[in-house]
C-alpha cells in the first residue's frame, strides 16, 4: 500500500532554480498573528509551539473540513469512526470515540470563540481566515477542555470596503460545492457585516452492493455564518457573530471484507445541526482594556449505524442489530477580562496582566436506541464550570520576560440516566503555566516553560447499570473494578526557538517537549458475546498510573525567491503507558499509546510561472499507530500527494486539484478485539476504516 515518493521540494526547486536563478527575493514572509492567546501576538513572538493553517493553505488543499488540513500540523491526528472526524489528539492526547458514556475533552475545539469542543462535525472551513493549532495543555487560557491542546478556528472578518466572492468547484464521485461571501459597510466607518453561505455534497467513497447504491456513506453540509462588527467609538468595538452548520451525512463506512464495498441493509447516518451567537465586546478604558465575551450555542447530533454491517440472510446464523444516538447539547458561555494598559503596568510599567472570570454551562441529552434494549435509554449529563485565571508577563531585562499564570476551576458536574444511575460529584482543578522568554536583538526567540493541564473525574454509568445485569462472577468482578475513574493531571516541560531569518526569508519554529502524565484516562470496553452470535460493547474509562510522552516539532517556511515558497513540518512522538493493566488483564506497560504515531510530516511548495499561472504540491505522511490501547491492531503508515494548478488574475481564479493522487490506501479507524462476519463463525479479525481515495476537482471564483 505503501509507495515511494518524490518530495513537492525536489520537484519544485529544479524549475525555480532554471526559471529564475535563485534571484535574492524582493519580499518577506507574511507576518502571522494568533488570536487565540489573551492578547493577540506574532506566530514567531508567540511563547509555545503553535501552526497556523491560513485560508491560503486551506484552499491549495481543498479544505472542506479540519480532516482536511490537520495533518499539516506536526503530531497532531485525529481519529474516524463517523462521516467527519469528531475528535483530535495531540501529542498522542485525545478521545477517539464517543457512545453511550458522557465524554470530558482533552482536545478544546473554538469556533469564533464558541465552544465546540467534542463536537469536531462543526469544523467547516468555508470563509475560514485561519486555524490555530495550540499544542501542549491550555490550562491558564482555556481550562478542563483542553489538557493537551486547542484547536482555534478563526473566520474571516467584516471589511470596511464592499467586498463579494462567488466560488464553485466539482470533483470525482459527484462531488460539489458552491459558496458567496458578501461583506461591507452598513454604516460607513461605524457598522460593518460579513455574510458567508455554502452548500457542499459528495456521494462518498464507498458502494453499498447489497443496497446497489453508493451515496450510504455520502456528505451533505452546509455552513452559513454571519458578522456583524459595530465600531461604537475610537476605544469601543463589538463583534457579533451567528452560525448554522447543518451537516447530513451518511454513515455506512465499515465492510466485512475490508473493502470499499458494505453489505448493509440499514445504513446508519452522522448528522449534525448547530446554531451558535457569540458576542465580543473590547473596550479600551483610562487604566485598563476590557473584554467581554458571550455565547449560547445548541447542537442537536445523529449519530447511528448498522451493527452486523450485513443483511438479513447473509448467513443462516447471522445477527441483525443496528444502533442510535440522538444528542442534544445545550452550551451558554460568559468571560470577562481585564487586560493592563500602558496606564496600569506594574512593577515600574514592567509587567503586563490579565485578569478574568469564565462560565461555561452544557446541557446534555441522549436518546439510545438500540435493538438489544427492552426500551429506549435516556441520560442528562450537565456541567457547570466557573474559573478565576490570570496572568503576568514580567520583563526582568530588555531581553528577558517571566511569564506566570494560572486558573482555578470549580466544576460541578449532575448526571442521571434511565437505569437508575446517577451521580453528582463537584471537582477543584487548577492549571497554569511558568515561562521564560528570551528575546535576542535580532528578534529571535529562545523559551523554556512548565505548563500543567487537567481533566475531570467521572463515573463509568453504563458499567454501573451492567453490574446488576449479569450473573457472571468474573464479569462482575471486571465490572466493579472499572465504576469510576480520577481526574488527570498532566505537566508539560517544553523547550522552543523561532527565528526570522535571512531577512525573514525563511522562518524556524522547533519545540522540544516532555509531557508527564499521572492518573492518565485510558479509554477501553468489555466486549460481550450475544446468544444469537453478534457482539455488544460496555464503554468504559480507567486510569492508568502513569504516562509519558515527549518529541520534538519542527515548522520552516522559506522563500527562496519571490517566485517560490516552500515548507516543511516534522513530529517526533514518543509515548508509553506505565503501570497499566487493562479489563482482560493484559499488562500494557511500556506500550505506546494510542493513536500516536512515532512521526509526521508534511512538505511543499507553490511556484509561480507567471502570467498569474502557479502549481503548488503538498506531500503528508505519518507513522504506524495503535488504534486502541484495547487490542494490537495498527494503522500502517502512508504518505499522501497533494497538487494544485491554477490561474488567477485578481478577480477570476481557476484551478485543477487533486488530493492522495496516487490513491493510497489508508485508515482512519480500526477494531482489532471481535468478529462480526457470521460466514467466518464470527473469528476474531480487523476491520478497518478507509480514508478518502483519490480525488480530483475543478475550482472557479469571482471576487466583485
Amino acid at each position: 500500500m505503501n509507495k515511494t515518493l518524490s518530495s513537492p521540494l525536489s520537484l519544485l526547486l529544479p524549475l525555480a532554480l532554471s526559471s529564475t536563478a535563485m534571484a535574492q527575493p524582493s519580499q518577506e514572509l507574511t507576518e502571522i498573528i494568533v488570536t487565540a492567546e489573551f492578547r493577540p501576538v506574532t506566530l514567531l513572538q508567540q511563547e509555545g509551539s503553535t501552526s497556523v493553517l491560513t485560508q491560503d493553505t486551506i484552499r491549495a488543499l481543498a479544505g472542506q473540513h479540519l480532516e482536511d488540513i490537520l495533518n499539516q500540523a506536526p503530531n497532531v491526528n485525529y481519529a474516524g469512526g463517523s462521516s467527519r472526524a469528531r475528535f483530535y489528539q495531540i501529542r498522542g492526547i485525545g478521545e477517539r470515540s464517543q457512545f453511550q458514556e458522557p465524554l470530558n475533552p482533552s482536545i478544546g475545539l473554538i469556533v469564533d470563540n464558541i465552544d465546540f469542543s467534542g463536537l469536531g462535525t462543526a469544523g467547516t472551513l468555508f470563509d475560514v481566515q485561519q486555524v490555530e493549532v495550540l499544542r501542549g495543555p491550555q490550562g491558564t487560557l482555556h481550562g478542563a477542555n483542553a489538557l493537551a491542546g486547542l484547536v482555534n478556528i478563526r473566520s474571516a472578518a467584516p471589511t470596511a470596503d464592499p467586498y463579494l466572492h462567488a466560488e464553485a468547484q466539482y470533483g470525482n464521485y459527484d462531488t460539489w460545492s458552491a459558496g458567496i461571501v458578501g461583506s461591507g459597510p452598513l454604516i460607513a466607518d461605524t457598522l460593518l457585516y460579513r455574510l458567508a453561505v455554502q452548500t457542499y455534497r459528495s456521494d462518498g467513497y464507498l458502494e453499498n452492493d447489497f443496497l446497489d447504491r453508493d451515496d450510504t456513506n455520502s456528505r451533505d453540509e452546509r455552513t452559513v455564518r454571519g458578522k456583524l462588527r459595530w465600531l461604537a467609538g475610537d476605544q469601543h468595538t463589538l463583534d457579533v457573530t451567528a452560525l448554522y452548520v447543518d451537516v447530513e451525512n451518511g454513515y455506512d463506512a465499515f465492510s466485512l471484507d475490508n473493502t470499499r464495498h458494505t453489505l448493509s441493509d440499514e445504513p446508519g447516518q452522522d448528522n449534525q445541526e448547530s446554531s451558535a451567537l457569540g458576542l465580543h465586546w473590547r473596550s479600551e478604558l483610562q487604566h485598563f482594556d476590557m473584554e467581554a465575551l458571550g455565547s449560547v450555542a445548541t447542537s442537536e447530533t445523529d449519530y447511528s449505524y448498522d451493527e452486523d454491517w450485513s443483511f438479513v440472510g447473509i448467513h443462516p446464523w447471522g445477527y441483525s442489530s443496528f444502533d442510535r444516538y440522538l444528542r442534544d447539547r445545550d452550551s451558554y458561555s460568559a468571560e470577562l477580562r481585564l487586560l493592563s494598559n500602558d496606564n496600569s503596568r506594574l512593577f515600574g510599567d514592567r509587567a503586563d496582566w490579565v485578569s478574568g472570570v469564565y462560565y461555561l454551562a452544557n446541557r446534555e441529552d441522549l436518546q439510545r436506541q438500540y435493538t438489544y434494549l427492552d426500551g429506549d435509554y435516556f441520560s442528562q449529563y450537565d456541567t457547570d464550570t466557573l474559573a478565576l485565571f490570570g496572568q503576568l508577563d514580567t520583563a526582568l531585562t530588555e531581553q528577558l520576560t517571566l511569564v506566570t499564570g494560572l486558573r482555578a476551576e470549580r466544576r460541578s458536574t449532575d448526571y442521571g440516566d434511565s437505569n437508575g444511575v446517577a451521580f453528582d460529584p463537584d471537582k477543584n482543578l487548577w492549571g497554569g503555566r511558568i515561562s521564560l522568554e528570551y528575546r535576542s536583538e535580532s528578534d529571535a526567540l529562545v523559551y523554556a516553560t512548565i505548563s500543567r493541564g487537567y481533566r475531570a473525574n467521572g463515573v463509568n454509568a453504563e458499567i454501573l447499570a451492567s453490574i446488576d445485569t449479569t450473573d457472571d462472577p468474573a464479569l462482575i468482578d471486571s465490572l466493579e473494578g472499572v465504576r469510576s475513574y480520577d481526574e488527570e493531571s498532566l505537566l508539560n516541560y517544553e523547550l522552543g526557538y523561532k527565528a526570522g531569518l535571512l531577512a525573514n526569508t525563511l522562518q524556524v519554529r522547533g519545540a522540544l517537549f516532555y509531557m508527564d502524565r499521572q492518573d492518565q484516562q485510558v479509554k477501553g470496553s468489555f466486549v460481550i458475546p450475544q446468544d444469537d452470535g453478534g457482539t455488544s460493547f460496555i464503554d468504559y474509562t480507567n486510569n492508568a498510573a502513569a504516562g509519558n510522552n515527549y518529541g520534538l516539532e519542527l515548522e520552516l517556511n522559506w522563500l527562496p525567491t519571490d517566485a517560490l515558497s516552500l515548507y516543511a513540518s516534522l513530529g517526533l512522538l514518543h509515548t508509553e503507558l506505565e503501570d497499566y493493566v487493562n479489563a482482560d488483564g493484559v499488562d500494557l506497560s511500556g506500550r505506546e499509546q494510542a493513536h500516536a504515531p512515532g512521526y509526521q510530516f508534511a512538505t511543499g511548495g507553490r511556484l509561480d510561472l507567471g502570467g498569474g499561472f502557479y502549481v503548488r504540491m503538498d506531500l503528508e505522511g505519518k507513522d504506524s499507530f495503535y488504534f486502541s490501547d484495547r487490542h494490537d491492531l495498527k494503522a500502517p503508515s502512508y504518505e499522501l500527494l497533494h497538487a494544485r494548478a491554477g490561474w488567477s488574475n485578481g478577480k477570476w481564479s481557476f484551478a485543477l486539484w487533486g488530493r492522495n493522487l496516487t490513491d493510497e490506501d489508508y485508515f482512519v479507524r480500526g477494531f482489532g478485539s471481535f468478529g462480526n462476519d457470521p460466514r467466518k463463525d464470527y473469528v476474531t479479525e480487523p476491520y478497518f476504516q478507509f480514508g478518502d481515495p483519490r480525488t480530483l476537482g475543478v475550482y472557479a471564483s469571482y471576487d466583485f
